[in-house]
């Protein structure tokens, strides 16, 4: 599966709008589906913009009937005159109060339609990401993630409002004002009409340089956010090693780039729309001279040479949004790209056509012959046999990289063998659900991720329906439950980001109170008390002792000492299975803690308690 920056860097970058349709035409067939389901708001945003069109085109009319009624000779006596005048005054104030409120049901449908679809995209981005493999997140960059989740949808949205619709609605209008003016004077209309090409021919090189400018100014954005991201989520780190002022340089320098960026692009669309304003001028000039003459030749009336100049100016208003939007639409494509460069992934592990929930497990694991792949060819674990009876305390010991997490990744369907299989029960892991699967799995991890909510969400999150008297027995099992209550709210405290807030050992038993409310046959405990002092230890192994009770229980460990008390030692080295045995058989003899130690701890918490 190729990575999201491999995948955008690999197609070639849009120079010019013409180049950008293609992307725009790819992120469109997966706004498709969404769109379907707007129909009804999108129809009446069409025909809020067919009527505004039409009262544009009509706004001009009444004062050609005024001024061709009023230098008409006799016309201040002719009787009924101030009557005409009236209506037609009223006429164009009908005309411009209706289309500005067609105008407005037209904006206001299609923002609300465009807002509702990219609101679904952004939805399914995320839970696409979500499903994507563990290799695939590796690869990636989490802020550049973040800036497609967040930045680029919005983007799209932004761009949606504010340049795509109304740039639909003045195509609209000049193809109906075109038609207009041809039958009002053919003549004139070629000579108004002239001036398109010229437009773009001469547009064409300035646009292509601001869609450059537009295109590096967003790659500049992304590369802020993953800085920004990667830095704030780091902060131990960059403190401890007084990192502040390289990497504020860093984003400094990303910084400066993209203010270059903004400020040419900048400059570049408004020098078009200058170039344009001069182009109108210069035909209106051209229309005036050879309108006037056919004024007094009388193939015209004054009042149609009025509607024919209006209808001018109305005319080049596209194309002052071409040059004004060609930016926007730009980056649009890009980031609509980047979009559709996810959406594409196809996850490596998903549920088989013929899957079916699983049945509660009793807890009989097998690997069968598993090989497994890192996701770059390179194996991982070679031909492993490994049985575990229901109820089993199984210890996975050896050295780091040796393919002891990517054993228990298998069995959690985070990836799935190259060959062989892996069987719970009798039943192949792939013919189930992952969902089906990965719920009669608790995992405890030696990193334990805490959310930034309250800490009975974050044990909740063990079991979606599970009530507030069963987060509260698993915090007693986990012995939690104490330190819990001394918070500020208890429960209900709102915890830091990652659980900064709290030790590592309250960490890891507030994951363990997760794991416990999952009440799940299996259990897999990955280096579950690495790194913890002493006494964190001491508290967090009888919480997992009282956790995997009944339970079959992988001990993913380095440390010997984890192992001594499992029924089963599985020893792995490069990928393939060393060793089989007891503790002793596997293990040999290790020097267990002092027990005058235990002792102290024991009655320290006795004392405490």
């Amino acid at each position: 599966m190729t990575g999201p920056d491999q995948t955008s860097s690999t197609r070639r970058r849009p120079r010019s709008l013409h180049d950008a349709w293609p992307g725009l035409r790819r992120t469109a067939r997966h706004l498709g589906p969404h769109l379907r389901t707007e129909r009804p708001l999108i129809a009446g945003g069409f025909i809020a913009l067919f009527a505004g069109v039409l009262f544009r085109i009509l706004e001009p009319w009444p004062l050609k009937i005024i001024i061709d009624a009023v230098i008409a000779p006799g016309a201040a006596s002719r009787p009924g005159i101030t009557t005409l005048l009236a209506i037609c005054a009223l006429a164009v104030l009908a005309a411009v109060t209706l289309r500005a409120l067609a105008s407005y049901l037209s904006t206001v449908a299609f923002a609300l339609a465009g807002n509702r679809v990219l609101t679904k995209v952004r939805a399914d981005l995320f839970t696409h990401v979500q499903r994507l493999s563990l290799a695939f997140h590796d690869r990636s960059r989490t802020g550049d993630l973040v800036t497609r989740l967040t930045g680029d949808v919005g983007r799209l949205q932004e761009v949606a409002v504010t340049a795509f619709l109304p740039l639909i609605g003045n195509v609209v209008t000049l193809g109906a004002l075109s038609v207009v003016m041809l039958v009002l004077d053919w003549r004139l209309a070629l000579v108004a009409l002239a001036v398109f090409p010229v437009f773009l021919l001469s547009g064409r090189k300035q646009s292509r340089r601001i869609t450059t400018v537009a295109r590096s100014q967003r790659e500049q954005e992304g590369r802020l956010a993953a800085t920004a991201v990667e830095s704030l989520g780091a902060m131990r780190v960059v403190q401890s090693y007084s990192l502040e002022p390289v990497l504020s340089g860093q984003f400094a320098s990303s910084n400066k780039r993209s203010l270059k960026d903004g400020v040419r692009a900048r400059r570049l669309a408004a020098g078009l729309e200058r170039k344009t304003d001069v182009m109108v001028g210069i035909a209106t000039a051209i229309v005036l001279y050879v309108g006037a003459r056919r004024v007094l030749d009388g193939a015209l009336t004054p009042g149609e040479l009025v509607v024919f100049l209006t209808y001018l100016k109305t005319a080049f208003k596209p194309m002052r949004d071409l040059a004004k939007y060609t930016g926007r639409i730009a980056r649009a494509a890009a980031c609509g790209e980047r979009v559709v460069d996810i959406l594409e992934l196809t996850p490596d592990v998903v549920d088989n056509s013929w899957a079916r929930p699983a049945r509660p497990f009793r807890g009989d694991v097998r690997f069968e012959g598993v090989s497994a792949s890192y996701g770059d060819g390179k194996l991982a674990l070679r031909d492993v046999d490994v049985q575990v009876r229901p109820g089993q305390r199984v210890g996975i010991v050896g050295p780091s990289g040796s393919g002891k997490s990517t054993l228990m990744s298998l069995l959690t369907r985070l990836q799935d063998p190259v060959s062989g299989r892996v069987t719970v029960d009798g039943h192949d892991l792939r013919d189930l659900t992952l969902q089906s699967v990965r719920s009669q799995v608790a995992v405890v991890l030696q990193d334990s991720v805490l959310f930034a909510t309250t800490v009975a969400e974050n044990i909740g999150y063990g079991r979606a329906e599970a009530q507030r008297v069963d987060i509260e027995a698993a915090s007693r099992l986990a012995n939690a439950d104490e330190f819990i209550r001394a918070l500020p709210q208890g429960y209900d405290t709102i915890l830091g980001e990652r659980g900064a807030t709290l030790s590592g050992g309250q960490r890891q038993r507030i994951a363990i109170a997760r794991a416990a409310l999952r009440d799940a046959p299996l259990l897999v405990l990955d280096e579950a008390t690495t790194g913890l002092d002493e006494d964190n230890v001491t508290d967090v192994r009888a919480a997992l002792g009282a956790l995997s009770r009944g339970r079959t229980t992988f001990v993913v460990t380095h440390d010997l000492q984890a192992v001594l008390d499992c029924d089963v030692v599985v020893r792995i080295d490069g990928g393939r299975i060393a060793q089989v045995g007891t503790p002793a058989e596997v293990v040999g003899p290790v020097a267990v803690r002092p027990a005058t130690v235990i002792e102290l701890h024991k009655d320290r918490h006795a004392h405490t308690g």
